[in-house]
Order: C-alpha cells, then sequence, then structure tokens
C-alpha cells in the first residue's frame, strides 16, 4: 500500500516539489472536538532510506491498529524532531461545531494546522483570491506546496488545494497527515475520558457506538457532547424506543 501512495505522490512532485497532505479525524463522531492533521514533504523525503523501508506502513490511519498507529506517530514525531518532515495540527472545538457546522469547523481545524506549518516553517501557502480572515492577509500569496486535501473540494476554502477522493489511501503525504490527526484526537479523547467518566471516551472515542448511546441514556451528555449530533442520535433512539425503528450496527472507529 505506502509503496503505490510513494508511487502518487511522486508524479505530484514534478508539478511541486513540495507537497503538504490534510486530512481530518472526528468528522463523524458524537463528542469531542473535530482535529486535522498537515505533513509537509519535500521531494528528497521519498528518496531517503526511511521512506523506502518504511512508507509500506503508512496508510489510512482508520485501517491501521491502534498500537501500531501509535507507534508510527512515535517514529514519525522523531523523523519531525530531525527536521526530515514537518507536521501539525490542528483543531476545532465542539462550540465551534455548533456554531459552524461539522463541515465549517473541519475547515476552521484545517486552517489551523495550515497556519501552525506555516510558523514552523516559514514557508506560505497560496491563497484563493479574496483574502483569508483567519491568516490575516487580504492578498493572494505566490505559489507555495501543493496542498493535498482527502475528500472532495473544500467551497470557500481560503488556501489553494487539490482535493483527492479517497485521498488517504492514494497520497502518502495525506495518509501521514491523517495519522497524525487521528492519533492527536485519541490523545485528547483519552483526557477527556478522566475528565468525563463513564461515556468510555478512552476506547470509542467519542463515536456513536452502543457503549456510547447506553451511557448517554444514563448520564445524559457532558460538555463534551456535540448538541448538534445529539438531537439526531437522541431523537433516533426515542423513535426506537417506540418501536418505529431498528437500528443497524454502527461503524466503530475508535480503534
Amino acid at each position: 500500500m505506502g509503496q503505490s501512495l510513494s508511487r502518487h505522490d511522486r508524479r505530484l512532485l514534478m508539478e511541486n516539489p513540495i507537497l503538504c497532505g490534510v486530512d481530518e479525524a472526528g468528522r463523524g463522531a458524537l463528542a469531542g472536538p473535530v482535529v486535522a492533521g498537515a505533513v509537509l514533504l519535500v521531494d528528497e523525503f521519498y528518496k531517503l532510506p526511511w521512506c523506502r523501508r518504511h512508507g509500506g506502513r503508512i496508510q489510512d490511519s482508520k485501517k491501521i491498529p491502534a498500537e501500531a498507529r501509535e507507534e508510527l506517530r512515535k517514529e514519525l514525531d522523531v523523523l519531525c524532531g530531525k527536521g526530515v518532515i514537518n507536521a501539525a495540527t490542528g483543531q476545532a472545538s465542539v462550540g465551534e461545531i455548533e456554531e459552524h457546522n461539522i463541515l465549517g469547523a473541519t475547515k476552521l481545524a484545517m486552517l489551523r494546522a495550515l497556519r501552525e506549518l506555516e510558523k514552523l516553517t516559514g514557508m506560505m501557502f497560496a491563497r484563493e483570491t479574496g483574502g483569508d480572515l483567519l491568516f490575516g492577509q487580504e492578498a493572494t500569496s505566490p505559489r507555495g506546496p501543493l496542498v493535498l486535501v482527502d475528500g472532495k473540494p473544500l467551497r470557500d476554502f481560503p488556501i489553494v488545494h487539490r482535493a483527492l477522493v479517497g485521498g488517504d489511501g492514494r497520497s502518502l503525504a495525506i495518509a501521514m497527515a491523517s495519522i497524525f490527526a487521528k492519533t492527536e484526537r485519541d490523545r485528547l479523547m483519552r483526557e477527556l475520558d478522566g475528565e468525563c467518566p463513564g461515556y468510555g471516551f478512552a476506547t470509542h472515542k467519542g463515536y456513536g457506538t452502543a457503549e456510547h448511546r447506553e451511557a448517554l441514556l444514563k448520564l445524559g451528555p457532558s460538555p463534551h457532547h456535540r448538541p448538534l449530533f445529539l438531537r439526531k442520535i437522541l431523537c433516533l433512539t426515542e423513535m426506537k424506543n417506540q418501536g418505529d425503528l431498528v437500528f443497524g450496527g454502527d461503524e466503530d472507529l475508535s480503534t
């Protein structure tokens, strides 16, 4: 898998010698923030022994077992410490999800991760015409790294980007960003589990598993639950209790 991801990125490097993969984690959860990861890779990275030997282990973070994913994050942090790669994360809070909806909050998280990368590297990402209030700029920037975003093109997104549907399974840069996003969000959810015991955040990471729904019905929502999402899930639960709906199995993305 990883070798094919590298080949895809190498084709893109012919257009631009610097790639920046961006991906998010927690978009479909009932609780906790949405977190984005951004990873900046230069063309030399793909020629390094580490990439040749270990790139095959990199894939969509949801497809990597939790323990292996955490080990990969440690290795990637070492590469960051050596300046081999650059990476950053950003998040949007439950309040921002409620205010801007999940898509708007996801874009905020992505922008914050990209802004942090700019601070770390001194590079500038090209802006769309019209400015960028979050970044405090009003003019279009010169051409910057090629920003690759998993999914469909983002409307009203101030950074020039290329969207790749299924990008975490096509681009090594995006797959690496997904690992940063997922491991960072998992860490945050483990912290929330300590603050609000009983919901099982450390296990299901806020996703709508049967365990989580049962805890919600027993304890009620915590301050870390997303009101917009709970209105939907609690409405469906009420319909189920009335015999109007039978739940199917939820996708468990906690691993």
